[in-house]
Parts: structure tokens; C-alpha cells; sequence
């Protein structure tokens, strides 16, 4: 095409005024450092997308397939776990309890959430690389069964995983009659000894949770053998997790629920992607700010080139051929920038993943990561490309304004 042509011909060529080059090459760096900033600014959501992924896998199973019914409990969980279990996709699956209770260690008392596992729970998360203090644990000591507590639990209760220290749990009771003259029989309770203490990093987790044995949460609550809130799985190592979850939901039927750990933990990945996607609309609002020195350099363009288009009007050339050039003169200079901007930003980031050369600022001691985490994804690179196009697209309808006079 023959305005392409002569439009490529005048992005690089120089021009008989320096000051227009210096506004085509500021526009073309204005452009890119908008989309870089983007491309950077989006992969740094997606490593800390990734990052609360990994954290929430330290204590959130694969998969969790809870009651479709809306019911607090579900019945024959044992025997649901063990045909999870079955499946190829699935390497270990345990039936769980979750419920509220009151723990208490000497004068200290506190709230916190129960949850009762089954034998084998540890091939489900990784308890033993959280653990700080102690070890996991599922035998009994001195006739006491063993509770593990978040580290916010043993803090406040004051208790480590030392011979001697048994913390108690109390919970309503659920079922029979309660005597008013006795408020303590509105309540079922159970001491524990304390065989470890650990910490995902989460602070919803590591504030009042307390595992204990599913025996021990089924007593409390006066649940039937079989019954738990939940079953909880690991996947074989590499599978889908999404595909995994739709396999096993058409096996099990619409009774059940099968989460994954991104539906189980929805409002935090959500609220990750919005401002995710609320970022990227302001930074589009920069690159637009960055697009008016596109029109600006078109405008001095076409002052420059007014003797050359009248001498091409006179070769024969149509009055939409010379608005042409200019059009893809405009479209030229985004996806220049934009491309180049798309360059740095992938370069930037790879350094990042590699070197680590932006470090947080606060105690290295107190944070889980030293660096900014970054992940490049390629739908980010797609949205980015679509919105350089868009930008390109609209230059180039904007040049039709300030050419009808050629």
C-alpha cells in the first residue's frame, strides 16, 4: 500500500526540523513508558495473586466438596472421603469438621475455630513445613488428645508444645436437655495437650484456629459416626485443578459442591483482580495523556509535509491517499511505542523474576518475601496489545480532523 509506504518512510526518516523529530521520538518514549508501566504494574498483581495462592495452599486443601443443601454437616462423609479417594486424579482426600468453640488455658480464654481432621490430613496440606514449634502429631499423650494451635491461639493462651500443657474446648451442646439451674451443662468440653504450634502467614488462619482430631470435634459437637462438615483432597501432583473439580462434580452429582482452593478463598482473589483491573484503567487513563503528543506531532507533520503531498496530489495521487499517510502515520508512532513499551516491560520483568532488583522496604525478617513478585501472563499482554491498537486506531481517526485541507 502505497501511504503505508511513504508513512514508514517518514516515521524514520529525519526531518528538515529538529524539533519535529524531537516531538515524534518524545511521543514514541511517552507511549512506551505508559505501556511498560502497565505491563509491569499487572505482573506485579499476578505475583502477589500467586504468592496468596501458594500461602493459601499451606493450609487449604486442592479441593474441598461441601453440601449442596445448605446443611451444616454432611452425612456418610467417611464414606464420600474414600470414594474421593479412589479417584486417579486424587491423591489423598480426609473428611473434616469445622465449628466455633471457646479454648481456655488457666486464666486465658479465647474464641476459636475447631477443625476436626481424619488420619492422613497431613498428605492433604503441608502441616509439616508450617509447623514452628513441636511437631504434627495425631497420637495421644497422657490420655489427652493432641491439639495443634495457630500460633495467635498459642500466644494468647500462653502454651507451647511442652509436657504438661493441655488447653480446654468447650462448645454448646447441641443435643438434650439443659439444666437452668446449672449453666454448665449448656456446654460440652474436652482438654488437649498441645503437641504443635504453626503458622501459614495468613492472618485469618493464624489468629484462633486449632486443629484436633476428627474424633474429638465429633464428641464436642455430638455428631454421628460418619458425620462432617466437609471432605477435603490433594490433587496428584500436576493435575488441573479446575478440571479436577468439574470431573469429580459430574461423579458426585448435584448434592455436593466441589470448591477449589480459588472458589474456596473467592473474595480475596477477587478483590486482588479488581484492583487489578481498576489499576489498569487508570493507567490507561496515562497512556491516553501520553496519545496527545501523537496528535501534536502529527499536526507539526503535516505542516512540515504540506509541499510534499501537494506535489503528490499532482503525480495523481487522491485526496484519501494523502490523508492516509498520514493516518498510518499516527497508528505508526502508537504501535511503535507501544511495541517498544511491551519490550521493556517483558525485560524489566524477567530481571525482576531472575535478579530481584526492587526489594520491599520493611524488616526482611518479618516479611515472607524479600522482593516485589512478578508473573507475566499472556492475557495481560493480549489487553495491553488490544489497548495499543485501540489507541492507534483512534490516533489515526483523530488525524482525519486536521487533514480535509489536503
Amino acid at each position: 500500500m502505497l501511504a503505508l509506504r511513504i508513512a514508514t518512510r517518514y516515521l524514520f526518516a529525519r526531518k528538515s526540523h529538529a524539533a519535529v523529530n524531537i516531538i515524534c521520538g518524545v511521543a514514541i518514549l511517552g507511549v512506551a513508558v505508559a505501556v511498560m508501566a502497565i505491563v509491569v504494574v499487572l505482573s506485579v498483581f499476578n505475583g502477589f495473586s500467586s504468592l496468596a495462592e501458594r500461602q493459601m495452599g499451606r493450609f487449604d486443601a486442592d479441593l474441598r466438596i461441601e453440601s449442596a443443601r445448605g446443611g451444616r454437616f454432611m452425612a456418610a462423609a467417611d464414606s464420600l472421603a474414600a470414594a474421593v479417594a479412589a479417584r486417579p486424579e486424587v491423591a489423598a482426600a480426609v473428611a473434616v469438621v469445622d465449628e466455633r468453640a471457646l479454648a481456655t488455658s488457666g486464666s486465658a480464654q479465647m474464641p476459636v475455630r475447631i477443625k476436626g481432621v481424619a488420619a492422613g490430613y497431613e498428605a492433604v496440606t503441608a502441616m509439616d513445613s508450617i509447623t514452628l514449634d513441636g511437631a504434627y502429631a495425631t497420637d495421644s499423650v497422657y490420655g489427652f488428645a493432641p491439639a495443634q494451635l495457630a500460633v495467635g491461639v498459642a500466644g494468647y493462651l500462653g502454651v507451647r508444645p511442652l509436657a504438661g500443657n493441655v488447653i480446654g474446648l468447650y462448645v454448646p451442646r447441641r443435643l438434650g436437655r439443659i439444666n437452668p439451674a446449672n449453666p454448665a451443662t449448656a456446654f460440652r468440653g474436652d482438654s488437649l495437650a498441645v503437641r504443635s504450634v504453626w503458622q501459614t502467614d495468613r492472618p485469618e488462619f493464624d489468629a484462633d484456629r486449632v486443629v484436633v482430631p476428627i474424633d474429638v470435634a465429633r464428641g464436642l459437637l455430638q455428631l454421628a459416626p460418619g458425620e462432617a462438615s466437609a471432605v477435603e483432597a490433594a490433587l496428584v501432583a500436576g493435575s488441573d485443578a479446575d478440571a479436577a473439580a468439574a470431573r469429580l462434580q459430574s461423579a458426585l452429582g448435584d448434592d455436593v459442591r466441589v470448591l477449589t482452593r480459588a472458589r474456596q478463598n473467592a473474595d480475596s482473589f477477587r478483590m486482588i483482580a479488581v484492583e487489578k483491573w481498576l489499576t489498569f484503567l487508570l493507567l490507561l487513563c496515562i497512556l491516553g495523556v501520553a496519545g496527545f503528543n501523537i496528535v501534536s506531532t502529527l499536526s507539526l507533520l503535516v505542516l512540515e509535509k504540506r509541499d510534499n503531498m501537494a506535489t503528490l496530489r499532482a503525480l495523481g495521487a487522491t485526496r484519501r491517499c494523502v490523508r492516509a499517510v498520514f493516518m498510518w502515520q499516527g497508528a505508526l508512532v502508537a504501535l511503535a511505542g507501544g511495541a517498544l513499551g511491551m519490550l521493556l516491560g517483558l525485560c524489566l520483568c524477567l530481571a525482576q523474576q531472575h535478579w530481584g532488583l526492587v526489594r520491599l522496604s520493611a524488616d526482611p525478617g518479618s516479611l515472607t518475601i524479600s522482593v516485589y513478585p512478578v508473573e507475566v501472563q499472556a492475557p495481560d499482554l493480549l489487553a495491553v496489545a488490544a489497548a495499543v491498537a485501540a489507541g492507534a486506531l483512534l490516533s489515526a481517526l483523530i488525524t482525519r480532523f486536521f487533514t480535509k485541507d489536503l
